[in-house]
């Protein structure tokens, strides 16, 4: 059975069969769940601990970032005409 990974940079959960993995030269193994985190950590070299949406940033400042809020649809009140 395959296991669920996390995500080396904003430390969400990776079903498996999704995500992206990257292999640096000198061995180093990082797991992905999208491009988003992989271009944040690898080319543009951002620490998670000072990206907002990352988990990590939500424990050392101590907020709640996860699970998010659920969306509720606004009721639409539609004047008559006439």
């Amino acid at each position: 059975m395959v296991e669920a990974r996390q995500c080396s940079f904003c430390g969400v959960k990776i079903e498996p069969g999704t995500g992206k993995l990257y292999v640096k030269t000198d061995g180093a193994v990082f797991n992905f769940c999208t491009g988003k985190c992989k271009k944040n950590m690898i080319d543009l070299k951002r620490k998670d601990r000072e990206t907002r949406w990352t988990r990590k940033y939500a424990q050392e400042k101590a907020i709640k970032v996860y699970p998010k809020k659920s969306l509720k649809k606004k009721k639409i009140r539609r004047k008559k005409q006439g």
